[in-house]
Protein backbone atom coordinates (compact mmCIF):
# COMPACT_ATOMS: atom_id res chain seq x y z
CA UNK A 1 0.00 0.00 0.00
CA UNK A 2 1.69 3.70 -1.01
CA UNK A 3 1.35 6.19 1.74
CA UNK A 4 0.30 9.40 0.24
CA UNK A 5 3.18 11.80 -0.55
CA UNK A 6 2.19 14.79 1.32
CA UNK A 7 1.77 12.40 4.43
CA UNK A 8 5.29 11.37 4.03
CA UNK A 9 6.18 15.08 3.81
CA UNK A 10 4.62 15.61 7.12
CA UNK A 11 6.00 12.66 8.39
CA UNK A 12 9.75 13.22 7.50
CA UNK A 13 8.74 17.79 8.99
CA UNK A 14 7.97 15.88 12.22
CA UNK A 15 10.95 13.52 12.94
CA UNK A 16 13.24 16.61 11.35
CA UNK A 17 11.50 18.84 14.18
CA UNK A 18 12.13 16.06 16.72
CA UNK A 19 15.73 15.94 16.02
CA UNK A 20 16.61 19.36 15.90
CA UNK A 21 15.00 19.77 18.94
CA UNK A 22 17.02 17.05 20.72
CA UNK A 23 19.99 18.71 19.13
CA UNK A 24 19.14 21.90 20.65
CA UNK A 25 18.49 20.41 24.15
CA UNK A 26 22.09 18.63 23.81
CA UNK A 27 23.63 21.51 22.63
CA UNK A 28 22.51 23.78 25.69
CA UNK A 29 22.87 20.88 28.37
CA UNK A 30 26.80 20.59 27.49
CA UNK A 31 27.17 23.90 26.91
CA UNK A 32 25.82 25.25 30.10
CA UNK A 33 28.00 26.17 33.06
CA UNK A 34 26.55 25.54 36.65
CA UNK A 35 25.03 28.41 38.41
CA UNK A 36 27.80 30.64 40.41
CA UNK A 37 26.40 32.24 43.27
CA UNK A 38 28.08 35.55 44.13
CA UNK A 39 26.25 35.50 48.01
CA UNK A 40 28.10 32.46 49.29
CA UNK A 41 27.55 34.34 52.71
CA UNK A 42 24.24 34.70 52.40
CA UNK A 43 21.87 32.92 55.27
CA UNK A 44 18.09 32.98 55.80
CA UNK A 45 16.91 34.21 59.80
CA UNK A 46 13.62 34.54 61.18
CA UNK A 47 11.97 37.10 64.35
CA UNK A 48 9.01 35.99 65.98
CA UNK A 49 6.70 38.34 66.95
CA UNK A 50 4.24 37.68 69.94
CA UNK A 51 1.73 39.90 68.77
CA UNK A 52 0.07 40.58 65.33
CA UNK A 53 1.97 43.14 63.09
CA UNK A 54 -0.02 45.65 61.57
CA UNK A 55 0.85 47.69 58.63
CA UNK A 56 2.18 50.49 60.26
CA UNK A 57 4.38 48.62 62.59
CA UNK A 58 5.36 46.36 59.86
CA UNK A 59 6.66 49.22 58.20
CA UNK A 60 8.24 50.45 61.34
CA UNK A 61 10.43 47.36 61.27
CA UNK A 62 10.96 46.93 57.45
CA UNK A 63 12.67 50.86 57.94
CA UNK A 64 14.41 49.35 61.31
CA UNK A 65 15.99 46.03 59.33
CA UNK A 66 16.89 48.19 56.40
CA UNK A 67 19.10 50.38 58.62
CA UNK A 68 21.15 47.66 59.89
CA UNK A 69 24.04 46.99 58.06
CA UNK A 70 24.68 43.17 56.50
CA UNK A 71 21.10 43.18 56.03
CA UNK A 72 19.75 42.32 51.96
CA UNK A 73 17.23 45.48 52.04
CA UNK A 74 15.26 43.24 49.10
CA UNK A 75 14.97 40.37 51.07
CA UNK A 76 12.57 41.17 54.36
CA UNK A 77 9.48 39.34 54.19
CA UNK A 78 7.08 40.13 57.00
CA UNK A 79 4.18 37.88 57.54
CA UNK A 80 2.19 36.12 60.26
CA UNK A 81 3.72 37.73 63.23
CA UNK A 82 7.24 35.97 61.63
CA UNK A 83 9.93 38.30 59.99
CA UNK A 84 12.41 36.42 57.72
CA UNK A 85 15.45 38.33 56.55
CA UNK A 86 18.47 37.24 54.64
CA UNK A 87 22.09 38.83 55.59
CA UNK A 88 25.73 38.45 54.97
CA UNK A 89 27.13 36.50 57.49
CA UNK A 90 30.08 37.66 57.07
CA UNK A 91 29.17 41.19 58.14
CA UNK A 92 27.14 40.19 60.40
CA UNK A 93 25.17 37.58 62.20
CA UNK A 94 21.29 36.82 63.40
CA UNK A 95 22.11 37.60 67.33
CA UNK A 96 23.81 41.27 66.04
CA UNK A 97 20.76 41.82 64.30
CA UNK A 98 17.85 41.03 66.96
CA UNK A 99 19.67 43.23 69.30
CA UNK A 100 20.48 45.93 66.99
CA UNK A 101 16.34 45.42 66.41
CA UNK A 102 15.21 45.95 69.79
CA UNK A 103 17.47 48.43 70.54
CA UNK A 104 15.49 50.44 67.83
CA UNK A 105 12.06 50.12 69.57
CA UNK A 106 10.98 47.96 72.22
CA UNK A 107 9.44 44.88 70.10
CA UNK A 108 8.04 41.93 71.49
CA UNK A 109 9.57 39.25 70.37
CA UNK A 110 12.41 36.65 70.31
CA UNK A 111 15.13 35.40 67.66
CA UNK A 112 14.13 32.00 66.26
CA UNK A 113 16.48 29.45 67.16
CA UNK A 114 16.42 26.31 65.44
CA UNK A 115 15.92 23.04 67.59
CA UNK A 116 19.32 20.87 68.23
CA UNK A 117 17.51 17.84 66.52
CA UNK A 118 16.92 19.82 63.15
CA UNK A 119 19.90 21.56 62.89
CA UNK A 120 21.94 18.33 61.22
CA UNK A 121 19.14 17.41 59.36
CA UNK A 122 19.21 17.83 55.53
CA UNK A 123 16.30 20.20 54.48
CA UNK A 124 16.50 18.64 50.09
CA UNK A 125 12.95 17.68 50.05
CA UNK A 126 14.22 15.75 47.04
CA UNK A 127 13.93 11.95 48.03
CA UNK A 128 17.97 10.79 47.08
CA UNK A 129 17.11 7.01 47.01
CA UNK A 130 14.56 7.71 43.55
CA UNK A 131 15.09 7.03 40.11
CA UNK A 132 14.28 10.42 39.09
CA UNK A 133 17.42 11.53 41.46
CA UNK A 134 20.07 8.78 40.49
CA UNK A 135 19.17 9.83 36.60
CA UNK A 136 19.68 13.49 36.54
CA UNK A 137 22.51 13.58 39.53
CA UNK A 138 24.57 11.01 36.56
CA UNK A 139 23.66 13.31 33.29
CA UNK A 140 24.67 16.32 35.40
CA UNK A 141 28.05 14.19 36.49
CA UNK A 142 28.60 13.21 32.67
CA UNK A 143 28.37 16.80 31.33
CA UNK A 144 29.69 18.66 34.17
Amino acid sequence: MKINKTIKRIIYAVIGIFVLFIAILLFHIITAKPAQYENANLQVSRIDFKSPIDSIQAKQIYADLRSIEGLTTDSIIIKRNVVVYFHNNSITNSEKVYNELMAKRPYEAERFILPANLANKEVCPVDQNSFGYKLSKSINQFFN
